[in-house]
């Protein structure tokens, strides 16, 4: 036997129809309680077209989701490259701009490590001691790491191989690669940034961000290598 509504909830629910709209539960309880009555052979066009509208809310919803959550992480990693930016640039000299890296820089950078790699040259002998310097050609190996080599201005995101361990100095599980171009008459250079976590730098990531950081590395350097 049905039970009608008391008068107060039929009061509130006359006063503000659209609560009932807005209620997903509630539109499916009202859409079943239809279909119950109209019996198994018909079918409420009504009612199903209701619920492929609300599917596709649904997917809306998610993208839309999605999408502010891209937004934001975003403009966070914009805020922490813009702080690792601002770090060099308020270093005094080569000696304090390479004992940052990994004392400051790396944590703004939410790292475990930051090393800057110069294959050995002459006019640059007088290298800080965090400087990792390497033979000439060892760039290209560490960025082919027994692969196909890219061109040699790509930004490369990978998991760690062993070739780069002993760099780094401990053990990471991804590494983004940063060539430097330091002119014609210098040597290859290349930043090594290693992360404890395997998700950090993915090959299909993004590295807009990592190019910039680059790019303003290496004007710094120069600067501070011609001081």
């Amino acid at each position: 036997m049905a039970v009608g509504l008391d008068q107060e909830t039929r009061d509130r629910l006359l006063a503000d129809p659209a609560a009932l709209l807005a209620d997903r539960d509630v539109m499916r309880a009202l859409v079943a309680a239809r279909e119950a009555e109209l019996g198994d052979n018909v079918i409420d066009i009504r009612g199903r077209a209701m619920e492929a509208l609300e599917s596709r809310l649904e997917r809306l919803e998610a993208q839309h989701e999605n999408v502010i959550a891209a937004a934001y992480d975003n403009q966070s990693g914009m805020a922490i490259i813009h702080r690792a930016v601002i770090g060099l640039l308020e270093t005094a000299d080569l000696g304090e701009f390479v004992d940052s890296l990994q004392a400051e820089i790396a944590p703004q950078l939410r790292i475990e490590t930051l090393r800057l790699i110069i294959e050995s040259d002459p006019l640059l002998a007088d290298l800080p001691e965090d400087v990792v310097t390497v033979p000439e050609g060892s760039v290209a190996r560490i960025i082919e790491a027994g692969r196909r080599a890219p061109r040699g201005d790509d930004i490369i995101l990978r998991p760690a191989p062993p070739v780069t361990r002993p760099i780094h100095g401990r053990t990471v599980a991804s590494e983004a690669l940063l060539p430097l171009n330091l002119g014609a008459t210098r040597p290859r250079a290349m930043l090594l940034l290693g992360s404890a976590d395997a998700q950090r730098f993915q090959p299909t990531h993004g590295t807009d961000l990592l190019r910039f950081f680059a790019q303003v590395f290496r004007l710094v350097l120069l600067g501070r290598l011609a001081t």
